[in-house]
């Protein structure tokens, strides 16, 4: 079962939709006058502080990589754990009926498992006021959570609200060294993110006619078939879409057949044998 193929990508879509969330953070420089006299879009991008660290530091010459330049904002996964506080029954099938090339068809899969991922967010500045201006931009929407909008499995059309809670916030001034060594001031928030993780998605034909036969219990060795019970869609061509929650059932035939023989129903070929 668990070598069985799939690929849900619901970390990575968590991890994209926390990244979106600060993507487009904007600094303002201003002059001694209190005037606007640059703006800048804050760089993002998924790493390890210590990454940033290194790269403030490095020697920008021929030989080496450039600097990175301040101020930036990283973030990364620092943990997952289960969460079963949002356990849900695991023997329900969440279903999603499509229209397949050849005929429609049913996808289908178990509910999800519910996880939290932990994230580490980095924001990285030379001098106070930058790390503060990107710290207020972020604060005052986590209360303390956001909700980000996940498609979680497009196959079944399941689109949820993720919250993302913010848990706390830390300051560091990592500064060593003479006058002429780079300063950075690092403010660390952690978040949760509580999503969910789904199973593979199955698929099957929908069924569009049940059919059942009835013998009668007599203490003979050759039992006798008395009625045939059989049930059709009403229309017959009817989707499951087609299901109107205010109307009601889109309805159903069904016919009885009388018998008095012995025969029995064969599936592969159709007829009674």
């Amino acid at each position: 079962m668990i070598g069985n193929y799939f690929y849900n990508e619901s970390t990575r879509n968590i991890v994209v939709g926390f990244g979106t969330i600060f993507n487009q953070i904007q600094l303002a420089k201003k002059d001694s006058s209190g005037n606007v006299t640059q703006t800048m879009k804050v760089p993002l991008a998924y790493g390890p502080k210590q990454k940033w660290l290194s790269r403030l530091t490095e020697d920008p010459n021929l030989n080496k990589k450039v600097a990175v330049t301040l101020p930036r904002i990283g973030f990364e996964i620092s943990g997952l754990e289960y969460d079963a506080s949002r356990k849900l029954n695991k023997s329900i099938k969440v279903k999603k009926a499509i229209n397949g090339a050849n005929a429609e068809q049913l996808k289908s899969g178990f509910m999800p498992v519910p996880y939290n991922v932990n994230f580490e967010l980095f924001v990285m500045a030379k001098n106070s006021d930058d790390a503060l201006q990107i710290v207020e931009k972020i604060l005052p929407y986590f209360q303390p959570e956001y909700t980000v909008t996940l498609r979680e499995v497009p196959e079944l059309d399941i689109i949820r609200d993720v919250p993302v809670v913010l848990n706390s916030i830390a300051y560091e001034d990592n500064y060593e060294g003479d006058f002429a060594s780079r300063r950075a001031i690092i403010y660390t928030l952690t978040f949760t993110a509580k999503y969910y993780m789904y199973g593979p998605v199955t698929s099957q034909n929908i069924i569009r006619s049940v059919q059942v036969d009835q013998f009668t219990d007599m203490p003979t060795n050759i039992p006798s078939r008395e009625q045939r019970y059989s049930v059709q869609p009403k229309p017959a061509d009817v989707s499951p879409s087609d299901w109107d929650a205010e109307d009601g059932d889109f309805g159903f035939n069904e016919t009885s057949s009388f018998y008095e023989d012995a025969k029995k129903f064969d599936p592969p070929s159709g007829e009674d044998t």
